[in-house]
């Protein structure tokens, strides 16, 4: 082998080298972001999740040890019935203040979040104890119109991580003060982010007045994405005040933060 050949050579073993230790290094960074990526979107959002659950349950506890109502009690195995009673209207706390607790059995046994008001990123959905919170131009709770809900489906505990599993009949709670409102699911609907009438007293119709009860819970679709929206909607099924006892699908769970 002449000179020029053995140098020409040694150029490309060296070449040869530098890409290897060059794919090594974009191997080693693509395995570390991927374990960057699993932690956080299942390892911190059950972290994040875990603690959203502590601050609601705490709330509940709370609310039981200063609530006036004592519940009546009943006789073992029985079960709460809905009050024909009007529910209260639950007026508007500050921005980024809590004000109401969501059950969703169908997302856990233990699922138990605090809604707050506003949506704002920052302090409500990436909030570490938060992570749902009402549209400003929803109605109130417990007035007739569209009590509507927003939550990350990824990420920041992913609030609304399960609600593409919601089945037709599902019961979603919501907890105030005063007892608790239920509403049962009826359908999911995907639309584009522009789409803002899912969110009108009644849902896509641009009525002023309604007599319907509903609720809507609002997150991104597809997941890892902001493109569109996934929509579900619940219905008004009745109220539970605080003196009949807790709807008995809860009960565990309402004990527990007690």
């Amino acid at each position: 082998m002449d000179t020029s050949s053995r140098k020409t050579f040694r150029k490309r073993g060296k070449l040869l080298k530098l890409t290897g230790i060059a794919g090594e290094a974009l191997l080693s960074a693509g395995a570390l972001m991927g374990l960057f990526l699993s932690w956080h979107l299942v390892f911190n959002d059950s972290i994040q999740g875990d603690r959203q659950n502590q601050s609601a349950m705490s709330l509940a506890k709370e609310w039981s040890a200063n609530s006036s109502i004592e519940p009546i009690i009943e006789p073992e195995n029985s079960i709460s019935s809905h009050s024909d009673d009007e529910p209260p209207i639950t007026a508007s706390p500050p921005e980024g203040q809590a004000f109401a607790l969501l059950y969703v059995p169908r997302f856990g046994d233990d699922y138990v979040r605090s809604i707050a008001e506003g949506v704002d990123i920052e302090t409500v959905l990436n909030s570490r104890t938060l992570g749902i919170g009402r549209y400003l131009e929803s109605n109130q709770l417990g007035e007739m119109g569209n009590f509507a809900i927003a939550a990350h489906r990824t990420t920041w505990g992913a609030a609304f991580g399960d609600i593409a599993e919601l089945r037709i009949g599902d019961r979603i709670y919501v907890e105030v003060l005063e007892g608790w409102h239920v509403y049962q699911f009826r359908n999911l609907e995907y639309v584009w982010e522009t789409e803002v009438d899912v969110l009108n007293a009644f849902p896509r119709m641009n009525l002023d007045q309604t007599d319907a009860k509903v609720i809507t819970l609002t997150s991104c679709h597809p997941r890892f994405s902001e493109a569109e929206r996934i929509i579900a909607y619940g219905v008004y099924e009745g109220w539970y005040p605080r003196k009949g006892g807790s709807p008995a699908e809860i009960t565990e769970l309402v004990k527990g933060s007690s």
